[in-house]
């Protein structure tokens, strides 16, 4: 009998060695037990026009008109067109016109809020990163404004001088809207089940449209009809004064940061080559949409209101040059960064101060 007892208790110190050196080499990645690769994750847009791909065309069928839905979802939009390594799903949540509340409460089109779209691919995949571009249709109503510089510019005068006193209260009204909606995304993710340590929350800004070295002879309705002291604005003040604004309601939540307001430097609308032909000008280079009227849209009253949405928002290739940029970033590790040109004429994420 003591001879069996003893047997077992050496067959039992053998197993358990056997076992934690086991686990040992599972954990190290020994020979013969590579540590596994890391599970593919997802990365999602949410939020306005500039994320959805407003302007750079290829929209998807479902979101181009289809029952009175407009949120032209564009299958080139900057979020489609990251490359990040252990990011196989890319997702596009965001609606054009959208603003911080139809992240969270009613979407536009009649379609569910975001948050709720955001919910159910918690659920498919593990959700790496959500960037989120919101706030310009909020209280700052952006798009709105430069619809009065354009008017304005018919006549001469700048609109800049009208608004922009009111612009710092306007952009402050904004805040905790866009504040709202972040931790309304947080909120969703913890009941999905994630820790904020498990996913990125990234806010992003917006990159000025138009600027001062917009051509003389486009600033009118055959490119950019705006006063030279309103492109200033917008290039300067205007989209400076949103970065401040986003970046606050970034810090409130502890969010990444990625600030877009010089990303289009040497690039807007209207500021391409000239031709030998005379002072049409060649859009090659520009990442922005001039005045841009969709006459197809104008003929058909359901589509007549969307005839010059896509007008100053990035193009196809405005996207692709931010989606490298903001690949880099989700990749990387600093809380803030800026994206900037680099000597290689390509957008590189500079780390800036917090």
């Amino acid at each position: 009998m003591r001879a069996r007892w003893w047997k077992w208790t050496v067959l039992g110190v053998v197993v358990i060695a056997i076992v934690v050196t086991g686990a040992v080499w599972l954990g190290t990645g020994g020979p013969g037990r590579p540590t596994p690769p890391p599970v593919p994750k997802a990365i999602v847009a949410l939020g306005d026009s500039v994320a959805s791909g407003e302007g750079a065309g290829s929209y998807t069928a479902d979101t181009d008109g289809k029952d009175g839905n407009f949120c032209h979802r564009s299958t080139v939009a900057e979020v489609l067109r990251t490359r990040i390594e252990g990011y196989p799903f890319r997702y596009n949540l965001a609606c054009s016109g959208a603003r911080s509340s139809d992240i969270t409460k009613g979407g536009r089109y009649r379609e569910p809020p975001q948050t709720a779209q955001l919910a159910k691919i918690a659920k498919q995949h593990p959700v790496g990163a959500i960037v989120v571009t919101v706030g310009a249709n909020d209280a700052p109503d952006f798009s709105g404004l430069l619809g009065k510089c354009i008017e304005a510019s018919l006549f001469g005068s700048p609109c800049s001088e009208g608004f922009g006193g009111e612009w710092k209260s306007r952009v402050g009204a904004m805040v905790p809207k866009v504040t709202g909606a972040l931790r309304e995304v947080r909120e969703v993710m913890h009941k999905a089940g994630y820790q904020d340590d498990a996913y990125q929350l990234i806010v992003q800004s917006y990159a000025a449209p138009v600027g001062p070295d917009a051509r003389e002879q486009l600033r009118n309705l055959n490119g950019c009809p705006f006063t030279g002291p309103d492109l200033n604005w917008v290039h300067g003040k205007g989209v400076g004064s949103l970065d401040g604004g986003l970046r606050r309601a970034a810090d409130a939540v502890g969010a990444r940061y990625l600030d877009m307001s010089r990303a289009g430097f040497g690039h807007e609308a209207c500021s391409g080559t000239m031709n030998d032909n005379g002072p049409k000008q060649k859009p090659d280079g520009e990442w922005f949409n001039r005045l841009k009227v969709d006459w197809t849209d104008l003929r058909v009253l359901a589509r007549a209101d969307h005839a010059i949405a896509s007008s100053f928002h990035p193009n196809a290739a405005g996207h692709a040059a931010f989606a490298r940029c903001l690949s880099a970033f989700v990749a990387g590790t600093d809380r803030r960064a800026a994206c900037v040109a680099g000597e290689d004429k390509t957008l590189h994420p500079e780390p800036a101060d917090d």
